[in-house]
């Protein structure tokens, strides 16, 4: 629950005795106990009432549903999609594709670059696009 091992848990006690003091110690792990009882018999009581006052809607509610909708999440399904070898518009595109690509007789180039500045000369600053 709250992911404390074993040595950690030696250490905690550890630094409450030395804190604390050997003679309090056993007073308060006592409070800490009835502390403890009392919050679980506070979530049990408000999980019961939660219960009562839902009914047979709470029954109605499927639960199945919710736990498989929580389980999804856009990475996973954007994986699943992206690496299914089964899915089946797969072969659709592929069975769409052209046998042979198109062929332009335009050569492919990239833009013309701006040309560059001169030493000492200011680049130039547009107000409006900053």
């Amino acid at each position: 629950m709250f992911n404390i091992g074993p040595l950690e848990l030696v250490v905690l006690g550890f630094v409450a005795l030395i804190v604390i003091g050997p003679e309090k110690l056993p007073q308060h792990a006592r409070d800490a106990a009835r502390m403890i009882r009392s919050l679980r018999e506070m979530a049990n009581g408000a999980r019961g009432q939660f219960r009562d006052e839902l009914g047979p809607d709470l029954a109605d509610l499927n639960l199945d549903a919710l736990r498989e909708l929580r389980s999804l999440n856009p990475r996973s399904a954007l994986m699943k999609a992206l690496f299914d070898e089964t899915d089946s518009t797969a072969g659709e595109v592929v069975a769409e594709k052209p046998q042979t690509a198109p062929t332009s007789s335009a050569p492919l180039s990239s833009p013309p670059l701006p040309p560059s500045l001169e030493k000492g000369e200011i680049a130039p600053f547009d107000d409006d696009a900053t």
